[in-house]
């Protein structure tokens, strides 16, 4: 992936920037401590990803994003945490707070590839996909969902699982804001695509792209251990090859 860093501390850019060197399936296309000065180049290359700090003089990196007409992914990069609510409705593909552990930084770059691969995959197939022996299909982004009063728009590669309580789901996603629905889980997976989510657990389905490990009888998504319920081991296990 082509990507661009800004930051404003010169220390920050070159952190980063051996952090990308180090995992070596990154390409640095410019190093800016002004979002401004990045414009020419977001707008000539293929940028896929930036890392974008967000308290910045002349302009904050929030501010930046909703400036762009064509935002290539992004994850934000601050030692402010108090943003990150807002950097998640923008669609971030993460919040990184400084400092930040290169085994954090890691498993942020997996998440975007596996955004970049989906969508590269996508394109390809002009947004279509074909099935065998079969017509071709639009490839499924986002589901809405009916939550209090409003019918909401859930991207799909947010969902990180789906939580079953006594009269209610509760969708967890990337945006730290857990959705609350009346839905029941039979009705919620008919509209998950099933190549991408699962039920692993009478009380929970998980979104198996966002799966970060698996141990012996739970599964690992963020900080969050998810039991696997007896009867979807087996299913579940040749699902992901184990």
């Amino acid at each position: 992936m082509k990507c661009v860093i800004i930051d404003d501390e010169p220390l920050a850019l070159g952190i980063i920037k051996s952090y990308c060197e180090e995992l070596g399936n990154l390409e640095v296309m410019g190093l800016f401590t002004n979002p401004l000065e990045s414009i020419e180049v977001l707008q000539k290359e293929q940028v896929d990803l930036v890392f974008l700090d967000i308290e910045m003089p002349q302009i904050s990196g929030i501010e930046f994003v909703k400036s762009l007409e064509q935002r290539p992914m992004f994850i934000f990069t601050t030692a402010y945490p108090e943003y990150a609510i807002e950097g998640f409705e923008l669609n971030a593909i993460d919040y990184l707070v400084k400092p930040i552990p290169f085994a954090r930084f890691v498993k942020s770059i997996n998440r975007a590839k596996e955004i970049y691969e989906l969508r590269n995959t996508t394109k390809a197939s002009n947004n279509y996909v074909t099935p065998a022996g079969g017509e071709a299909v639009q490839v499924q982004e986002f589901i809405f969902v009916k939550s209090d009063y409003d019918n909401v728009k859930i991207r799909l590669d947010s969902i990180k699982y789906i939580q079953g309580l006594k009269d209610y789901l509760k969708i967890h996603t990337y945006t730290n804001r857990p959705i609350l629905t009346l839905m029941s889980f039979k009705d919620l997976e008919d509209k998950l695509p099933a190549n991408h989510f699962m039920r692993v657990h009478r009380s929970f389905v998980v979104n198996v792209n966002n799966i970060d490990a698996v141990q012996k009888s739970k599964i690992l998504i963020d900080d969050m251990r998810i039991p696997i319920g007896e009867s979807y081991r087996k299913t579940f296990l040749k699902r992901i090859g184990l």
